[in-house]
């Protein structure tokens, strides 16, 4: 994956955004949705990698499969891998764990915002009060 693909995948999702809050020459990309972090990655870095939010028990089961995959750099390891994008990781799987990513922070952000996304993971929640 390029950086130019994975920037790409990040920003796909409805309301998707990339910031650059931690230096003005914008060397660490932060993609977010509804202000909240989903994935970071030092686009120019090399070898490239890219951290993502991950449900506990599927980050550990991800870190034992795949050696790439580690606690995420700087992050909180129980919710967050970090995957060095080399090419021994499916590509297929980066995107499902993007996919995932910004899954777990949109169902966190108020319902009335997450209407605005047309989030899938909406049209599958009962109405509150069900």
């Amino acid at each position: 994956m390029t950086p130019d693909q994975l920037r790409a995948a990040c920003l796909e999702p409805n309301g998707a955004v990339e910031e650059w809050p931690f230096d003005r020459h914008q060397a660490i990309s932060v993609f977010k949705v509804g202000g909240k972090m989903f994935a970071l990655s030092e686009l120019a870095a090399t070898p490239l990698s890219v951290s993502l939010k991950c449900e506990p028990d599927l980050a550990v089961q991800l870190r034992a499969t795949h050696p790439e995959i580690v606690g995420g750099y700087h992050l909180n390891k129980r919710h967050w891998n970090t995957v060095r994008l080399d090419g021994a990781v499916p590509e297929e799987l980066v995107l499902e764990m993007i996919e995932d990513s910004y899954d777990l922070v949109v169902a966190k952000l108020p319902r009335a915002h997450r209407l605005t996304l047309d989030w899938p993971g909406e049209r599958h929640r009962p109405p509150p009060g069900a």
